[in-house]
């Protein structure tokens, strides 16, 4: 290993992470550590074991003015035999042992090319060395997050009742979402929406948002992921995605967050799966009516 870069969000002193982040600058890797200090709640203890990682030798940065670092990313860079390699991991959960436990999250492992270009972009990005960056896969806020959504939306309204959108994630409170999702029921397109928390749109609304179904699980783990799929989101036939960012304001504009295109077909499967378990449970679900009851 030469070098490691990770963002933190929420995380703990006593975290088998921060531990072996310390051992890896001890030994003399390059560290980098992204320590966001306004993650609520989590302000004293995010400055305590950044000092200590700073101690240690770990580059810690502190984000950028004016925007919260949401990500959850992981890049290491090894050198092998054929040449440097770059593991990248990207999640929808914080990388805290504590939270792991008892929230239901979905994470990416991967040493993509692409992915691993990108994600060295995202970091310069955040860590100053880079700006107006491009990236081939990752979609990242707020830079380009909210229109490329946008555009998936609008896309799948072109397809009328061949279209369909699958959403799953924490909360639903974007006015510009909620109306683009409102345009693409109009045009016809079935929209099954995953919302555990809060909901601004009004589904089953007629003239506005007949096709669309929500419903909210609340079980033993706490729903955390965010799956995004879109039955026409690319050339080639469906697009999901995962990743950081619920549809709210802050997410969309005022935070650093990445999602990922999964592109293995079993890795869809699973994901497909799993969407479906939340689409067809009938004990542990609450579905939303037009008038705002669930």
């Amino acid at each position: 290993v030469l070098a490691i870069k990770i963002t933190l969000y929420r995380t703990s002193g006593d975290s088998s992470i921060i531990h072996s982040l310390i051992r890896a600058a001890e030994r003399g890797k390059q560290v980098v550590a992204l320590v966001e200090l306004k993650a609520r709640f989590d302000e004293a203890a995010n400055i305590e074991w950044a000092r200590a990682l700073e101690q240690a030798g770990v580059h810690v940065v502190y984000g950028l003015v004016g925007l919260k670092t949401h990500t959850k990313t992981t890049l290491v860079v090894r050198e092998e035999p054929e040449g440097l390699r770059r593991y990248c991991h990207i999640g929808t959960g914080n990388y805290n042992p504590r939270t792991a436990r008892t929230y239901e999250d979905i994470g990416l492992f991967t040493a993509d090319p692409a992915v691993g270009a990108d994600l060295t972009l995202l970091f310069n990005f955040l860590t100053g060395y880079a700006r107006d960056v491009d990236y081939e896969k990752l979609l990242v806020a707020p830079m380009h997050l909210r229109p490329l959504l946008r555009q998936m939306i609008d896309d799948e309204a072109r397809h009328g009742s061949d279209g369909h959108i699958v959403l799953k994630m924490n909360s639903l409170v974007d006015s510009e979402m909620i109306e683009a999702l409102y345009d693409a029921s109009r045009a016809g397109v079935a929209i099954d929406l995953v919302v555990r928390g809060i909901c601004c749109l009004r589904p089953g609304i007629p003239g506005l948002s007949e096709t669309i179904r929500v419903r909210s699980i609340i079980g033993r783990y706490l729903e955390h992921s965010r799956i995004y799929k879109f039955a026409h989101g690319s050339p080639s036939g469906p697009l999901t995605l995962i990743g950081s960012a619920d549809l709210m304001p802050r997410n969309l504009d005022r935070r650093v967050e990445a999602l990922v295109p999964i592109e293995d077909e079993e890795l869809v499967k699973r994901l497909d799966s799993h969407l479906a378990l939340c689409l067809d449970d009938d004990v542990i679900a609450w579905e939303l009516d037009a008038d705002g009851a669930w």
